[in-house]
Parts: C-alpha cells; structure tokens; sequence
C-alpha cells in the first residue's frame, strides 16, 4: 500500500524571548493554513537583556535548532533586541543566522523595514511598550534606518507581565491620541502586546496603515518564502 505524506506548505521558525506570551498564540491564529510555525525560546530580556553582539551565538544556536526542524525562513522575533544595535548590528546578526542554518533569516527589525518599504511609509507615529529610555532605542534604530517620526509616545509599562496583558484598547487609544494628519504609517512595537487585534479598527478610524510587530513578521515571513495569502483581518499590509 502507498501512503501519502502529509507536507505543509511551509514552516515558520521563531526564536522568540523567554518571556514572551503573544507570538505563539498570534502565530497559530493569523498564519493561513497550511503554514506552520515553530518556536525556540531563549534568554534575551528583562535581566537577562545583554548587547546584541553578546546575544549572538545564542541567536545562532536557536536558528540552527529550528533548521532541524526544516524551517523555510527562521525569525528573530524581538523588536527591541533585533534593533538594539542599530541597522548594521541586524544585518550582521541576519547574515549569522543564515550562515549557520542555509536558511532565510529575517528579524522583527527588518520585518517592520520592510513592510515600511512595502507601504511607501517613511513618515511615521510610533508607539512602543516600553520606558522611555528602551524606548529612546527604538526609535535611533528607526531614525538611522531613514524614517522620519512625526509622533511618538513610550506607554511605560512596568515588564513584560503588563505587556502581554494590556487590552487592545490601549494601544488603539493610544495611537488615536497621536493622530497626526501627515502620518503615513502607525507604529505599535512590541512583540508581546495585543496590538494586533487593533489593526483593522485603527486602519478604518485614521485611514492610514498601522502596522504591529508580530503582523510585520507574519507578512514577511510569508513574502520571503514566495506565500501571497492575504490575512483581512491584518490590514492593509497583507495585500502587499
């Protein structure tokens, strides 16, 4: 007897923080069918935060385990490790992860370069997570990637455990409060927030894209490996 095997139509590797609650989740639920994701955690926040180049090997080393489980394209999907660098530590830390898996690598920091690109946006409001100082980070890596911000707002929440509990009105609101007529894109970064469930309301209310972290990631990593498939309920930057 013959037996057809059962082959998805890609797979999505992610390494993502330890601490990180939304990305699994958000994965399961917005990748198209057939798309699979899988995910490695390691330390690379809260106290274990260290400078990118000290995180590499680390980075590698979970690449290299995701590409044993036949990942298409891996993902560092971390927007404030993928830009505490600057643009030249990404590119480095992306060219690393490739060399030791033959793999694509992309990261949240060149997923949100891109769908930027993508978008035609290079004036943007920015909204993050976070204090201002790691905030402050964010927004050098965007400066020195040549986009200008209009507008932007650190919420200050206290650590991950508010992250990822913070309902999506929050960030609605808050981008809401930072409508600037010029605006050609909104920014809602991080990786561990509900932002995502804000997208299409947000996009109707301010007629303009608003792009997330993980939304960002998804597009791009499905772009990267030739998937099409829109996600309505991802907004404007799925049809791209």
């Amino acid at each position: 007897m013959t037996y057809e095997p059962i082959v998805p139509r890609a797979r999505i590797g992610l390494i993502i923080p330890s601490s990180n609650r939304m990305v699994e989740p958000q994965a399961v639920r917005f990748l198209p069918a057939g798309v699979v994701p899988h995910f490695t955690r390691i330390f690379m926040t809260n106290k274990h935060k260290a400078p990118l180049e000290q995180l590499t090997p680390r980075i590698v080393e979970a690449a290299q385990m995701l590409a044993e489980s036949r990942c298409d394209v891996i993902v560092l999907q971390c927007t404030g490790t993928s830009m505490s660098g600057g643009v030249d530590a990404e590119k480095q830390v992306m060219a690393a992860m490739t060399a030791g898996t033959g793999k694509p690598a992309i990261s949240a920091a060149s997923s949100l370069t891109s769908a930027f690109n993508a978008l035609k946006a290079n004036k943007l409001v920015f909204v993050s997570e976070t204090a201002r100082a790691d905030h402050e980070k964010k927004l050098a890596y965007l400066k020195e990637a040549g986009y200008e911000i209009l507008a932007d707002k650190a919420v200050g929440l206290a650590g991950s455990d508010q992250y990822c509990t913070m309902p999506p009105k929050l960030w609605y609101d808050t981008a809401l409060e930072l409508r600037h007529d010029a605006a050609q894109c909104y920014f809602l970064s991080c990786a561990n927030i509900h932002s995502i469930d804000t997208i299409v309301d947000l996009e109707a209310k301010l007629d303009r894209p608003v792009v997330t972290s993980n939304q960002a990631a998804f597009w791009h990593a499905l772009r990267t490996i030739g998937i099409k498939d829109d996600v309505p309920s991802l907004g404007r930057l799925m049809k791209l």
